[in-house]
């Protein structure tokens, strides 16, 4: 039986900055480079509004996501960011234990909605999200960068 531990780490440790090039890295394959530069936002993605969540299973790597606040302050809305699980794992529910610890983390930060944007070029992400509770939107809230042809989701808490 696999010895599952999700913890929310700095995003400058060794785990959450793996993942978070390995998320990076896929992106890039899947869609060329990738134009958001999230290592300019990585700042976000750690306290006092954000955070990154790694998951391991017996002691290894298997995945992550990240939570950064987005919009104005009184909106209490948060961008999930690179949800990454190893590819031998997926199908296996690391995704949706990390989209459910990273949930409870948002709501404990006070969030009350999250947006998330994810595009043609991962279709099993176009089939999760829906089946997990996220409504497709047009748009994130005012001022927060999307990707002009990205598909957007929110998900209130």
């Amino acid at each position: 039986m696999p010895e599952i531990d999700i913890r929310e780490e700095s995003i400058t440790s060794p785990g959450a900055l793996s993942v978070v090039l390995a998320a990076t890295d896929e992106l890039n394959r899947r869609y060329g480079s990738v134009d958001d530069d999230m290592a300019t936002h990585l700042d976000e993605l750690g306290p006092p509004l954000g955070c990154y969540l790694v998951a391991r299973e017996n002691g290894h790597l298997a995945g992550g996501v990240g939570l950064r606040a987005i919009g104005q302050r009184e909106l209490a809305a948060g961008e999930v960011k690179r949800l990454w699980v190893r590819p031998d794992l997926r199908r296996s529910g690391f995704a949706k234990l990390l989209m459910d610890a990273l949930e409870t983390k948002a709501r404990e930060l006070g969030y009350r909605v999250l947006f998330l944007e994810t595009g043609d070029g991962q279709p099993e992400a176009l089939r999760f999200y829906p089946k997990h509770g996220w409504q497709r939107v047009e748009n994130f809230p005012a001022g927060a960068f999307t990707h002009h042809l990205a598909t957007r989701f929110n998900k209130q808490l």
